[in-house]
């Protein structure tokens, strides 16, 4: 019987240590990993909580799906980034200690959008940044160097600064049954199983391979 990759690895490709799955590696509380999601970094692969996830004071989160890839200095800039905009200055005096640090409530209640979510089987390209609060749909590709500052459907392709819909990779209808199908949901065995059908057969070859459509 074919056996699964190991989810619990930190580099599945031993002679390539730039390559780090995410979920074994991060530890804050703050951040979710589904399986098998992994990032790429030549320098800097397992700093990923301290490089790529920046200004993440919480209590928002970062959620990342299964079977994600991120690039090389994909960054996500949480709400911790924010400051006010509603005086004359942005700075934020409080934070630099002495008597100015006695306004601290000045800096509380700052605008949020919640979590930043990402689904299942999303690929980032190199150098791309995700704004506080985007959620970004399954299989959806982030081209190189985009600013990510709104939600992405699913199977959307966006690129540019700020990202904006280049296409979307199927049609509505076949969107709709890729999302019943939810392969990354299928038992690690199984997808083991249908990993050609998966990378490369039709959206019909899916339905087919699912394990409810077995058991049916």
């Amino acid at each position: 019987m074919p056996v699964p990759a190991d989810p619990t690895v930190l580099h599945p490709m031993p002679e390539q240590p730039r390559v780090v799955l995410l979920r074994p590696l991060v530890k804050s509380p703050l951040i979710e990993v589904g399986e098998y999601s992994y990032y790429d970094d030549p320098h800097h692969a397992t700093a990923f909580e301290m490089r790529n996830v920046l200004y993440h004071y919480g209590p928002e989160k970062l959620i990342i799906g299964k079977f994600c890839a991120l690039g090389t200095s994909v960054r996500f800039l949480m709400n911790g980034a924010n400051h006010r905009m509603d005086g004359p200055s942005t700075f934020p005096f409080p934070t630099m200690g002495g008597s100015w640090s006695e306004h601290f409530d000045l800096l509380t209640g700052l605008p949020t959008r919640g979590d930043t979510v990402v689904g299942n089987d999303v690929w980032f390209g190199y150098d791309t940044t995700v704004m506080p609060g985007v959620r970004i749909g399954h299989g959806a590709i982030i081209g190189s160097g985009a600013v990510v500052t709104s939600d992405v459907p699913d199977y959307g392709i966006v690129g540019g600064n700020p990202a904006r819909l280049i296409r979307t990779r199927y049609n509505e209808q076949d969107i709709t049954r890729l999302l019943a199908a939810a392969w990354w949901d299928w038992p690690a065995e199984h997808i083991t199983e249908h990993v050609r059908t998966i990378m490369s057969g039709s959206i019909a070859d899916l339905e087919a391979a699912a394990p409810q459509s077995r058991e049916a």
